[in-house]
């Protein structure tokens, strides 16, 4: 399957990852967050980020990770608190997400989006047993923004 990152140019040429807390992580757990479209990941950009400097370069980054659906693990909403996309659950999915991470149960947790619930994200370990051999970085493409975005 394909998924899409939109990162600064001078960090799309490899998947690294921050190891900064974000939604469902915990500092120092190394993730890569993507989304099931570019459309998708450049809402969460978007929104992580709560500006955008149009002067910077972007890419997006087309990545690949095998089709194994034992590397998948999935988060239902139904699962979820009923205000799980508020910012006050942070440390609730922060725990789901830090669980999983140190588990090591899969290589890919699939949340959905806070921005629109139907869709999803993947979130990749970098440090699980099958990151190199299953997660590659496809290519790089051009990514222009809509000064109407910022």
């Amino acid at each position: 399957m394909e998924v899409y990152r939109i990162a600064e140019e001078n960090f799309s040429n490899e998947l690294t990852a921050s190891g900064l807390a974000n939604r469902w992580n915990n500092d120092n757990q190394f993730v890569l967050y993507t989304g099931s479209s570019r459309s998708l990941a450049t809402l969460e950009l978007v929104v992580a980020r709560k500006s955008i400097n149009p002067n910077s370069n972007y890419r997006v980054m087309i990545i690949s990770i095998a089709d194994d659906e034992e590397l998948f693990t999935a988060v239902l909403k139904n699962n979820l608190p009923e205000d799980w996309r508020s910012t006050n659950f942070y440390s609730q999915l922060q725990q789901i997400g830090s669980n999983w991470y140190k588990s090591k149960k899969s290589l890919v947790l699939k949340v959905p989006s806070a921005i629109i619930s139907q869709e999803y994200n993947y979130i990749i370990n970098t440090k699980h047993p099958d990151f190199s051999e299953k997660v590659s970085l496809v290519r790089t493409e051009s990514y222009f923004w809509d000064e109407r975005l910022v």
